[in-house]
This record gives structure tokens, sequence and C-alpha cells, in this order.
């Protein structure tokens, strides 16, 4: 199975997929380079991913976009008085009715909860909105974490991810890039419904002939 992972930063949603073919999207070259690392055999392509999917999405079969969360987050709402205040970036909006309308696979775009309502309604699991075209499992076998600005954080998500986030010499901030992983038992759950609807599709439509 073909699969797009756009910004794919370390690869929390993908560490446990397995039996597929992965091209990874990722503009900051640091943490790309730390992702091909981390998975050697996957495609890794430095780039804007709103624009790498519209000009590759007919060559995958399922297709898996976390765009950035800060203009939609509750946290950085609450601090609205104390930080500059952004537009919402609707691009996350703009993937999500691309694929509903153009991609004939399963997709999968994944945000945090924001502090609006939704303008396109989504399927809520744990303190994420997951948009597909396909019904998600109730439990994503999500593990419970109270990491969130404790004192030892970044060494507590590195045991969490089971990744050493300390190997970042970028230039964003490490708590961030930990905090916007997809625990991985969530992107495997996930990704194995996909699949097994691909599959049974596939299936049936080589009875057909």
């Amino acid at each position: 199975m073909k699969v797009l992972n756009l910004y794919a930063c370390l690869g929390g949603n993908r560490y446990k997929w397995t039996d597929c073919e992965v091209t990874a999207v990722e503009l900051d070259s640091e943490l790309a380079r730390m992702y091909k690392e981390r998975f050697p055999n996957d495609t890794v392509v430095v780039a804007d991913a709103h624009q790498y999917l519209l000009e590759h999405f007919k060559e995958f079969d399922f297709i898996w976009s976390s765009p950035p969360c800060p203009s939609h987050s509750r946290a950085r709402f609450a601090r609205r008085n104390t930080t500059e205040v952004i537009y919402p970036d609707l691009k996350l909006y703009e993937e999500i009715i691309f694929l509903e309308n153009y991609f004939e696979g399963k997709y999968c775009v994944e945000n945090v909860i924001p502090f609006y309502e939704p303008l396109i309604p989504a399927q809520k699991r744990g303190r994420h909105l997951y948009w597909t075209n396909f019904r998600l499992p109730n439990d994503l076998g999500e593990r419970k974490s109270s990491i969130m600005e404790a004192k030892d954080e970044v060494k507590r998500w590195c045991v969490f991810h089971d990744y050493d986030f300390t190997k970042y010499k970028g230039e964003q901030r490490l708590d961030k890039i930990a905090r916007n992983l997809v625990d991985y038992e969530a992107g495997l759950t996930i990704f194995n419904t996909a699949r097994g609807i691909i599959t049974k599709s596939n299936l049936k439509q080589t009875e057909l002939f």
C-alpha cells in the first residue's frame, strides 16, 4: 500500500506502520533528516506539504495529513491577550475539502480540538479531531498522558514516544515538537482500519473480473 505522510515531523503516527511504502513530506530540513534516520526505508521529501498534496495525491492509496495546529488551538487562544493575534490557518479545511472530493483512496486529516466550532464536522477521539472518509473505531488505543508542562517534560516525552528528541538541532522548541506527535498506538489503529477497508475493496474489485 502506497502511503503519503504529510507534515511528517518525526513520524509519531507512522512509528508502528508495517508492510507499506511511505513517502513523508516535511518542510523542516532538520526534522526531515531525523525522520530519515528513524525510517530509512521511507522516501523523505523536504517540501511544502500543502503544495505536494495538490501535485501528487493521485499516486497514493492512503493519505495522512497533520497540518500545523497552533492557529486553531485552545491553548493559544487562551493566551490571546499576551500573544500575537493571528488568523486561523484555513489550509486545514482546504485539504479536507480537497481530499473528500478529489481523492479516490482513504484519508485521515488530524488536528487539535479548536477554540471554535469546527467548520467541518469531525470524529473526536481523545484530544484530537480526525476528518476521514471512513469510520474510526471508538477506541483508538491511545495511551493516556499528563506530561504537558512537567518539569522534565521533554525527557518524559522521549520515553512516551520511544524517541530521543534532544537530537534535534533546529529552531523549533523540543516540547512543541513532542506535543504535536500523534500517539503511535492511535496512528496504528487508524492506519490498520484504513488498510482493512482498502484491502476489502481491492478483493471485491478483483472478484468482479
